[in-house]
């Protein structure tokens, strides 16, 4: 069972830069899909950005939410067994708790539904001044 551990949150300004990541013990990540998902105060968990595992037939497929795309990447390094998001032109609406979480089971069709990962982090708190 893997388990997963987020760091790099914190405070910037607006248009600054952040690099979330996501270290895991106790599974290759490398066999799971992973994401991440974003929890602001009084709202839903959103999806952000996930990538499908290393090696499926379809080859590693990412995906973005819209409000994110082209500023948010997410990637991964195996040898680390560690994912990241890195978050450029940050913006005061990019404010929340973020989680990210692993499934063996993800495709490109279940990658951006929270209730289809399995296993989570505990989150990590980003803050975006204007």
């Amino acid at each position: 069972q893997v388990q997963l551990v987020e760091s790099g949150g914190g405070s910037v300004q607006a248009g600054g830069s952040l690099r979330l990541s996501c270290a895991a013990s106790g599974g290759t990540l490398s066999s799971y899909g992973v994401g991440w998902f974003r929890q602001a105060p009084g709202l839903e968990r959103e999806f952000v950005a996930a990538i499908t595992r290393t090696g499926s037939i379809s080859g590693s497929i990412s995906k973005y939410a819209d409000s994110v795309k082209g500023r948010f990447t997410i990637f991964r390094d195996n040898a680390k067994n560690t994912m990241y998001l890195q978050m450029n032109n940050l913006k005061p609406e990019d404010t929340a708790v973020y989680y990210c979480a692993a499934d063996p089971a993800i495709t490109i069709w279940t990658m951006n539904f929270h209730a289809r990962y399995a296993y989570w982090g505990q989150g990590t708190q980003v803050t975006v001044s204007s």
